[in-house]
């Protein structure tokens, strides 16, 4: 009967060891084996971006992640799909509406989450080192409410 309990004794720390080592390495920064690259010409330069699941430009489920310098603003725009945030770390404003207004923010820490429902108009600003995780259905679009804030156009008009 000792052993026994023994061996479920070692069994639950060799679990509860599991489960704290899997939430200090997800906690801990950057997962191994991420590949990081700069986001599209969709998104204002400075952020990068890191495809983990599926091909967020073909139809079908897709996961993200995207890291933000302190300040980086996402100008006020909508998907044609909704989109899931998760805040992996940093702190992550975000609002609702046609007009980039950080006193109409929400603020959103470590395992903050959101979604922004199809053709709802919202922005966000990143205002310290962010990186927040998407998930949804592509393919993943961004409509600038403010045709002149899309940084495709700007790109283009130098």
């Amino acid at each position: 009967m000792r052993t026994v309990r023994l061996a479920v004794v070692a069994v639950a720390a060799l679990v509860s060891g599991a489960i704290a080592f899997g939430y200090a390495e997800l906690n801990a920064g950057p997962a191994p084996g991420v590949k990081w690259g700069p986001a599209p010409s969709f998104l204002p330069k400075g952020a990068r971006i890191a495809v983990l699941a599926g091909d967020p430009s073909q139809p079908g489920e897709f996961t993200i992640r995207l890291q933000f310098p302190a300040g980086y603003r996402i100008k006020p725009h909508f998907h044609p799909t909704d989109e899931h945030v998760t805040v992996l770390s940093g702190r992550f404003l975000v609002g609702m509406g046609d007009t980039l207004s950080r006193r109409q923010t929400m603020t959103l820490g470590p395992n903050g989450f959101i979604t922004a429902p199809a053709q709802a108009h919202h922005f966000a600003i990143a205002s310290m080192r962010t990186i927040v995780q998407v998930n949804g259905e592509g393919p993943f679009a961004i409509t600038y409410v403010n045709p002149a804030d899309d940084p495709r156009g700007a790109s283009t008009s130098n």
